[in-house]
């Protein structure tokens, strides 16, 4: 099938896409999932998931097991798996690739490649396994994403990820979006940005990720792409206006809620990366700020004690505890206690046989350290359960 033939026969709206309430992990909570469907585009235009806060896919960060941490402190920013290849899924164990707790839905998968057949089969094996969406990365500016010619790399070649496009589109009907840089190496003008986009948007796909950032593929490392190149934000905003019917969500830089709250307006959502991961618990407001939620946000103790049966579960399982703990370390970044909190994870997390208790045991350090905060009267006390065999202490949220 031709090119023109794919884009003709890509699939308009999208499938009603609802999460369903389902017991976790033996001896978890009951959920409830976040209830949604993507909403369908006008003609020609496919579904695009409309959220105003995403969480960036991040190489060794995302996995599932921060996923699922993460729906502890928010239940509907929108979470991203790792960049998993098309080729992998294609050839490899898709149980191990794509396995993922329901209760961290609504969830995106995004693939890497430029294969349009193979990134048809990883869209159906999405669709398979419960995703809710699929995103295309054009933006990753590595040289082993590059040797493979795809990532950023691909921001020069706008009519093969189109192609792509067209084709995971017409596999499934999930939404399909992509995530790109504003520019590459010398094709970094807004106008070459337009045209990318362009291109790409006649496949009917409307919902775009842009990096505020270009990429240098030659010369800059992938972490230095994340800071040395200077942030252009008013490209995406120009971007937006010149694309209204368009989905378009700005990514880099953004760093706590009053930068997010600045985004939208000129752009429809945002995604923020690092400090999501850096510091997870400033995202235990934003269900009440952009969702509107009437319920609480959970402490930091609380989101701990949610975590132990999955733990419990994994290391009976035989995973490593470190595994999961590692990406709970920062929990308590700037709270009394915190180095305490990092310190025994990461020394006892590691260790053969460690499980559960070695959590209880850093918590029991952050509450003796709140303990002696409240009797200098610097902290109020609260009293709130934690541990499974916890009494009730004086602690802070």
């Amino acid at each position: 099938m031709n090119s023109q033939a794919v884009r003709a026969a890509v699939l308009n709206g999208g499938a009603k896409l609802w999460g369903q309430r389902m017991t976790e992990m033996p001896g978890a909570m009951t959920v409830q999932p976040t209830y949604f469907e993507p909403l369908a585009g006008p003609p020609g235009l496919a579904a695009v998931i409309e959220v105003p806060l995403s969480i960036a896919p991040m190489m060794d960060r995302t996995d599932r097991h921060y996923r699922y941490f993460m729906r502890q402190i928010t239940r509907h920013t929108l979470l991203y798996t790792e960049m998993v290849t098309a080729q992998a899924i294609v050839h490899g164990d898709r149980d191990h690739l794509l396995g993922f707790t329901p209760l961290e839905k609504p969830l995106v998968l995004q693939v890497g490649g430029d294969d349009p057949r193979m990134l048809a089969t990883s869209v159906r094996a999405a669709a398979t396994f419960g995703y809710d969406a699929v995103n295309l990365n054009v933006g990753c500016p590595s040289d082993r994403v590059r040797s493979g010619n795809f990532g950023a790399c691909l921001m020069a070649e706008p009519e093969q990820v189109a192609d792509c496009v067209a084709a995971m589109m017409a596999a499934s009907p999930l939404p399909v979006s992509v995530k790109h840089r504003i520019g590459i190496d010398d094709l970094d003008r807004y106008e070459d940005m337009a045209n990318f986009v362009s291109t790409v948007a006649q496949t009917g796909c409307r919902h775009f990720t842009v990096h505020a950032r270009k990429a240098w593929l030659q010369g800059l490392s992938p972490k230095d792409n994340r800071t040395v190149p200077p942030l252009r934000y008013g490209d995406v905003h120009r971007l937006k206006q010149d694309f209204p019917h368009l989905w378009i969500e700005i990514n880099g830089g953004l760093t706590d809620l009053e930068q997010v709250a600045e985004q939208l307006g000129p752009v429809d959502g945002v995604m923020v990366g690092r400090a999501a991961y850096d510091y997870p618990y400033r995202f235990a407001e934003v269900d009440r700020r952009f969702w509107q939620a009437d319920t609480a946000p959970p402490s930091r103790q609380q989101v701990v004690e949610a975590m132990l049966p999955y733990i419990d579960h994994w290391v009976r399982q035989g995973l490593k505890l470190n595994k999961i703990t590692r990406h709970m370390l920062m929990l308590f970044a700037g709270q009394p206690g915190s180095r305490l909190w990092r310190q025994i994870l990461t020394e006892e997390s590691c260790k053969a046989g460690a499980g559960v208790d070695v959590v209880e045991q850093a918590m029991g350090a952050v509450q003796r350290q709140d303990a002696i905060q409240v009797e200098l009267g610097q902290v109020q006390p609260r009293q709130v359960q934690l541990g499974r065999n916890a009494q009730p202490l004086a602690t802070w949220s």
